[in-house]
């Protein structure tokens, strides 16, 4: 079972992402902020308060990513 054991906020809402296989990812989170709870990633302070909690990336509002979902898009979108 995948896990994110660290995240690490970049520019232009991209996280670098390592998992508890060792891989690691720069993943561009911009395609998932759209209205409601996502939108205030749109805000850099916001989106520099993400946190692991669990194995998730997880922010204060509660807008979260599931491990094996952001690893399989990582993998699938992965240049």
């Amino acid at each position: 079972m995948k896990e994110i054991t660290q995240a690490l906020p970049l520019e232009n809402n991209m996280l670098s992402v390592r998992f508890n296989n060792g891989e690691i990812f720069n993943i561009d989170i911009k395609p998932f902020i759209k209205s409601g709870v996502s939108s205030a990633l749109r805000e850099r302070s916001f989106f520099d308060s993400v946190k692991v909690e669990d194995g998730y990336i997880t922010w204060p509002n509660g807008y979260d990513f599931c491990p094996e979902f952001l690893y399989d898009y990582a993998k699938t979108h992965h240049e």
